[in-house]
This record gives structure tokens, C-alpha cells and sequence, in this order.
């Protein structure tokens, strides 16, 4: 029971950090690209690691109650399904490509905003907001269910989503600020679309309630899942988008700073927990 709580918090925690980013547009020049490439470039570092040096190893020791050739093929299809899943909902519900032309203006002023151009930046910030709540289910379910199996690993994986969470919110919150002015909307919807982790952690808390049997390989499969979601997360959307805003050295620098600082996050975690 005391684990299930502690898995709920930290989901919630998780989910709130995209208030974070929403609170970078509150408080910074939310213009400056490099500060956006830094974050895409130190979040995708983290997540790579994440996802191949703990949550698909992990994936692969849950499952070895099984043969090992069975469990490593299971784990492996499941890592290769979470890819499969997250390119569906990419093509369905895409990020916007427009981001570097809003990140690259200053705010509009109100008495010569163009209309038309206003409401493409909102809906690029809606359609943003709306890409990433869908993003952010899955994440809140394996944060929960891994925080119950595991609270040290579940750590590790909250860590990593928080740290992505900013800068994605930064990019949702940005275009929605620019198009109404308003700081305050612009904060609260990246606030909202990040509460759907903790909707993904009572789905996954539900699941737990009615599911006994084949526990063990409920949990491997969508530790392998989630593996496959964070390396096409890295990989299709923060690298590519880290790009865009910064100089390939320096998105390279970030990338395995970020490897780095969650190793050895991991690494204190083990002695810690």
C-alpha cells in the first residue's frame, strides 16, 4: 500500500513538472533557442540512457522466470511495439514543424498583432499541448508501475520525465503566449496537459487491482515498452527538434552530459534506496 502511494506522488510530481516549463515563459526570455537546444539536447541524453541502461535491462530480468530465449524475445518485441505505438500516435497527432520560426520572434505586440498569424501560433500551441498530454499517458503509467515494483528504478524514471517535461513545455507554452499574450494561459495549459501522468497512473493502478496472475510479465513487457517509447522520443522528437535551435557540438555536448548526470544519478540511487 505504502508503495502505491508512493508510486501516485510520484507520478503527480512527474506530471506537474511541465508546469516547470510553463513557468520558464513566466520568468525568462522564452526567445532564446540555444537555452531550448541545451534542454532537448540534456533530456534526450537522459531518456537514451534511461531507456537502454536500466528499463529494458530491467525488462529482461523480469522476464527470465521464462526460458531465456522466450523472455528475451518477449521483451524485444515489446521494446520494438513501444517504437510501433508511439510512431502511430506521431503520425496522428504530430508535433508542429513550425516551432523554430515563433521560438526566433518576440511576443506579439498588441496593437500590430496580424490576426491570422496569431491564430496559427495558438492552434500550433494547442495542437502542441494536445501531442503531449497523449505523450505523457503511457509515461504515467510505467512511472507507477515501475515505482511499485521498484521505487529506486521509479525514481530514476520520474527524474528522466521531469527533465524532459520542461523543455517540452517551454515549446507548448511558448506559441500560446506569443499568440494571446496572456502568461497565465500559456501556464496553465502546459500545466494541464501534463496532468494526464497521473490519469495514466490510476489506469495503471486499476490494472494492478485486477490483475494477479502473470504479474511478472505484465511488468517486463511494459518495462520493454516504455524503453522502445523513450528511444523514439529521444531519437524522433528531442534530438531532431535540438537541432533545429543549437550547433551539432553542442547539441552532442548536452546529449552525453545528460547520459552522464543519469548514470550517475542511478548510480547514488543505489545507495541511497
Amino acid at each position: 500500500m505504502s508503495n502505491t502511494f508512493f508510486a501516485l506522488v510520484l507520478t503527480l510530481i512527474a506530471g506537474l513538472s511541465t508546469g516547470v516549463g510553463g513557468l520558464v515563459v513566466l520568468f525568462s526570455k522564452v526567445s532564446n533557442t540555444k537555452f531550448l537546444s541545451v534542454c532537448l539536447s540534456f533530456s534526450a541524453g537522459v531518456m537514451l540512457y534511461i531507456a537502454f541502461g536500466e528499463i529494458l535491462l530491467e525488462a529482461f530480468e523480469t522476464l527470465e522466470y521464462m526460458h531465456d530465449e522466450v523472455g528475451y524475445l518477449i521483451a524485444t518485441v515489446a521494446f520494438f511495439g513501444g517504437i510501433l505505438v508511439m510512431a502511430i500516435i506521431d503520425k496522428f497527432v504530430p508535433h508542429d514543424d513550425k516551432v523554430a520560426e515563433f521560438m526566433e520572434s518576440a511576443p506579439l505586440d498588441e496593437n500590430q498583432e496580424d490576426l491570422k498569424k496569431g491564430r496559427e501560433l495558438k492552434r500550433t500551441g494547442i495542437m502542441s499541448a494536445i501531442a503531449i498530454a497523449v505523450h505523457n499517458f503511457p509515461e504515467g503509467i510505467i512511472t507507477f508501475m515501475a515505482a511499485v515494483h521498484d521505487p529506486a528504478l521509479g525514481i530514476a524514471i520520474a527524474i528522466a520525465i521531469i527533465i524532459h517535461n520542461i523543455p517540452e513545455a517551454l515549446a507548448m507554452a511558448s506559441p500560446i503566449y506569443f499568440a494571446t499574450g496572456s502568461k497565465a494561459k500559456a501556464f496553465f495549459i502546459s500545466l494541464g496537459a501534463g496532468m494526464v501522468q497521473p490519469l495514466g497512473a490510476l489506469v495503471a493502478w486499476f490494472l494492478l487491482q485486477n490483475v494477479y496472475e502473470g504479474i511478472g510479465t505484465l511488468f517486463g513487457i511494459t518495462f520493454a515498452a516504455v524503453a522502445g517509447i523513450m528511444v523514439f522520443v529521444a531519437m524522433h522528437q528531442l534530438l531532431p527538434a535540438a537541432r533545429k535551435f543549437g550547433k551539432h557540438h553542442m547539441v552532442m555536448k548536452w546529449l552525453f552530459l545528460g547520459m552522464g548526470v543519469m548514470a550517475l544519478s542511478l548510480v547514488a540511487l543505489e545507495f541511497v534506496l
